[in-house]
């Protein structure tokens, strides 16, 4: 696993009819960015929706960048009830989008798999933000679920050397389910979507956490008496270990 470039991101404040916010980006990238970028309404019908997983407000597009994920952030659980893509505003400090954007840069320039952040921002409202993250798109990209009834297919050893490569690291990702695994066209796996990703000192318990959430995912997916898929979990979890092992050794000897 080697190093890429780091992102020499730029950040700039921005004030106009709809409001006041800030994007970060990758100039290098995108080096026209403007805040419009993060709507929907910029791409047009070349905004194609993004059907598996997440809560509607993910679409492909595509620029001078090449192809992107567009996602607009959306809240879960009781707290959709109260606005379903407001958050309250604690400070740009604290806003998911560039938080994400950081996190997802410092790992992409380490190596690990996953995509290079190229765009994100907020706007205020009030008391409140939206905000939106635009990512490259990895190519042929399928998600983990599609091998359900593959317990054999590389791509469950794949996942688990991505995810303990992830581990290895000392971040932990928030939702780590088969939506957000994905195997390219090499038959290499992806992490996407660290929102709420963060850093911890390395531990057993978050680690094993993590493993649990995606086989909860799994199985829901998989529904009742479609067991073919535990077969593959195992693949992916003595990978997982066989990876994390190799990586603490060498971090050792180093």
């Amino acid at each position: 696993m080697g190093t890429r470039p780091a992102i020499a991101a730029i950040e700039k404040t921005f004030r106009d009819a709809g409001g006041d916010g800030a994007i970060v980006f990758d100039p290098a990238r995108l080096p026209q960015a403007t805040p419009d970028w993060l709507e929907r309404a910029f791409w047009g019908e070349g905004a194609q929706p993004v059907v598996a997983g997440g809560r509607g407000a993910a679409w492909f597009v595509q620029g001078e960048f090449g192809e992107g994920v567009l996602r607009h952030y959306r809240r879960g659980g009781m707290a959709r009830h109260l606005s379903a893509d407001r958050y309250l505003w604690l400070g740009p400090g604290r806003v998911r989008s560039l938080r994400e954007f950081h996190l997802m840069a410092e790992l992409h320039a380490a190596g690990l798999r996953v995509p290079a952040p190229l765009m994100a921002g907020y706007r205020r409202e009030g008391l409140g933000y939206r905000a939106a993250i635009l990512v490259e798109r990895i190519p042929g990209a399928r998600p983990l679920h599609d091998w359900l009834d593959e317990p054999a297919a590389r791509a469950w050893e794949a996942a688990g050397m991505s995810i303990a490569q992830l581990h290895h690291a000392g971040v932990e990702h928030a939702d780590l389910n088969a939506h957000n695994v994905l195997l390219d066209d090499d038959g290499w796996a992806w992490l996407i979507d660290f929102d709420r990703g963060r850093r911890l000192p390395p531990a057993a318990a978050w680690r094993k956490a993590n493993l649990a959430r995606l086989a909860r995912s799994l199985a829901k997916l998989a529904g009742p008496g479609r067991d073919g898929w535990k077969a593959g979990f195992e693949r992916l979890r003595h990978s997982y270990e066989r990876t994390l092992l190799h990586a603490d050794d060498h971090a050792r000897r180093d």
